[in-house]
């Protein structure tokens, strides 16, 4: 069944470019075909009761997404989109909305005021609108680049998806605000890499780490903390892949999950199933850090490259692992049971190379500080060519994997490998990041560190929202900055970070005094956390820190798995030089653009493009 297209009247309201869908609700006429193999490989609940689903696939060659997006209980609309961190307000949208006697569907903006406009360029292109047995399907597709200024820049790293629910008609696509919406986000790596995915070895085994059938809070967040043992006897073995076990129902619930193996220094460890911040909860349980497997929303299975496996088990291996899993319960839903956790594929035959997992980026100190109130406030760590020359092997080492930490102000990451004094390539890169969504991440090509290479981990800080300056420490309330980099063949260097030498912090408290008489207690009793909350943040504190951090000397952490340094003088290392910075990408958009609308398109519901 075809629609007429909008009157003269009703397309110039529209500029002209908006595609008309006549939705008959009456679904006996709309029969679906599913097909032959699911299309799209990539799925996320973007709602928390899992009414709205998003699927999608991506095209490196076309340089294109296509995105099905299924709704169970139309309404009266629905908008998908983009923006930076999740906002509604200056977010590229893509609108399905009715007037009560149409239902049109078009590519859109929200201004800072979260009024909706529709775009002069439609770039979002519908394929498909089909009533299918779970819902009302819409596929359609778009660039990762549209060259049009009001679309958001499909990139690599963390993509902000946002939706609303439009519970009652609208004469025009204007009329709508998002701030009169039920409206949310998601989070997810839009552009997964095109990775062959390797043969498991015969002899694989699985192993399922899970929560033992537990009640999730009715809470907001929750991160569940649960200790479980391998058998005994459990010899040394290699996992190849692991993957994600979501108890059906609960996919808009389970977050993230995280498999870690505890210390081998410990014997045994005490049996705990409950919330990570619990009272009840035993401290040994903080031993328990050496990360196995790590899964977010969004995320596939992960494999291991065939030449190389992760080793567990055996002789000076911990026969315990704790599983954590970060529930995010927005409604407060009452009564869910789970036993949602991760399957680890192992085999024994061992593969040729153990892989490593290593921290990049800077040591948790409270040396290194962000003033409050700053926007974009940059912190560098480095892993220097000195402590490279000396722990890695002479053919070097290869990256295919990266989990990106920081703490709640961190906005953006990114590692860069540097050779001789020039930036090479980018070892992992997030301009968008966010500390709620972190996972462990496949590159789309393995990066090869040699022997005298530097590799320097910078990350970008937000703290609009603090009075006083966070420093680096463990607590959620200080920051991180740190790559874990997934590599093989593993060496003994397990931490390659630095920090500002603190003899020239104390210089800096020093002059802060000499300029803003004596506020700053430099007395030896006056921790470094305290001396940085009496510093007055004025411009030239300000200015006078970040400039510290760009050229005084470093402490290096050159550590082995046992915590102590490799030999040689770590303190007052220079910073490493960079005469040679990479070029940052060029646009290939036409200096002008072309304006004038696209004429409409009638689609055909029951299948394909009309």
């Amino acid at each position: 069944m075809q629609v007429p297209s909008p009157s003269t009247r009703e397309a110039a309201s529209m500029y002209g470019t908006v595609v008309a869908i006549f939705l008959v609700i009456l679904v006996a006429t709309l029969q679906s075909s599913a097909p032959p193999e699911n299309p799209f490989p990539y799925q996320v609940p973007l709602d928390p009761e899992g009414s709205l689903e998003l699927s999608w696939n991506v095209s490196d060659a076309q340089k294109t997404v296509h995105f099905q997006l299924l709704v169970q209980e139309l309404k009266a609309g629905v908008l998908f989109g983009m923006s930076d961190r999740g906002e509604l307000e200056n977010a590229d949208l893509v609108v399905l909305w009715t007037d009560g006697d149409r239902t049109y569907f078009g590519d859109a903006w929200s201004d800072q005021r979260g009024q909706i406009h529709l775009d002069s360029r439609q770039d979002y292109q519908l394929l498909r609108a089909r009533r299918t047995p779970e819902g009302l399907s819409l596929i359609f597709k778009r660039p990762f680049d549209t060259c049009d200024p009001k679309d958001y820049l499909i990139e690599d790293g963390t993509v902000h998806l946002v939706y609303g629910v439009l519970e009652e008609p609208f004469r025009t696509l204007e009329a709508i605000n998002t701030s009169g919406l039920q409206t949310g986000l998601q989070r997810v790596q839009l552009l997964k890499p095109s990775i062959p995915i390797p043969a498991l070895p015969v002899d694989t085994h699985t192993m399922e780490i899970r929560t033992p059938d537990i009640l999730i809070p009715g809470q907001l967040t929750t991160y569940w903390c649960h200790i479980t043992e391998l058998p005994d006897g459990f010899s040394r073995h290699h996992i190849v892949m692991y993957e994600p076990i979501v108890t059906k129902g609960n996919e808009a619930l389970v977050h993230h999950m995280e498999v870690f193996q505890c210390a081998a220094q410990f014997e045994t460890f005490p049996q705990f199933s409950g919330p990570c911040d619990s009272k009840m909860k035993p401290g040994r349980l903080n031993y328990c850090r050496h990360v196995l497997a790590a899964w977010a929303l969004g995320a596939k299975a992960f494999y291991y490259p065939e030449e190389a496996g992760l080793a567990f088990g055996g002789h000076g291996s911990s026969r315990f692992l704790r599983l954590e899993v970060h529930y995010h319960n927005p409604l407060k839903i009452q009564g869910r049971r789970d036993s949602s956790g991760i399957r680890l594929h192992y085999t024994a035959t061992l593969r040729r190379f153990d892989a490593g997992i290593m921290e990049l980026g800077l040591v948790y100190s409270p040396v290194m500080a962000i003033p409050p109130r700053e926007t974009a406030f940059v912190l560098t760590g480095y892993c220097t060519d000195k402590c490279t020359q000396l722990a890695l092997p002479p053919l070097g080492i290869h990256i295919f994997a990266s989990q990106l930490h920081t703490h709640l102000t961190g906005r953006k990451v990114v590692t860069v490998l540097v050779r001789d004094g020039r930036e090479m390539e980018i070892v992992n890169r997030d301009d968008h990041y966010s500390p709620h969504f972190q996972e462990i991440r496949m590159l789309k090509k393995m990066v090869s560190v040699h022997p005298g290479d530097v590799l320097v981990t910078s990350c970008t800080y937000n703290t609009e929202d603090r009075e006083l300056a966070t420093v680096g420490g463990f607590g959620i309330l200080e920051e991180m900055c740190v790559n874990y980099v997934h590599y093989y063949p593993q060496t003994q260097l397990e931490l390659c970070k630095s920090t500002v030498d603190p003899g020239f912090l104390r210089e800096y408290f020093h002059l802060v005094n000499r300029f803003n008489g004596e506020e700053v207690c430099t007395c030896p009793q006056a921790s470094v956390p305290e001396q940085f909350a009496t510093v007055p943040w004025n411009s030239f504190n300000r200015d006078v820190l970040r400039a510290l951090y760009g050229f005084a000397p470093i402490s290096m952490h050159c550590n082995k798995s046992s915590a102590v340094r490799f030999q040689g003088e770590w303190n007052r290392q220079p910073l490493p030089e960079i005469i040679s910075k990479l070029e940052e990408p060029t646009s290939h958009c036409p200096a002008s653009q072309d304006q004038s609308p696209s004429s409409h398109t009638v689609v055909n519901i029951g299948g394909g493009k009309g």
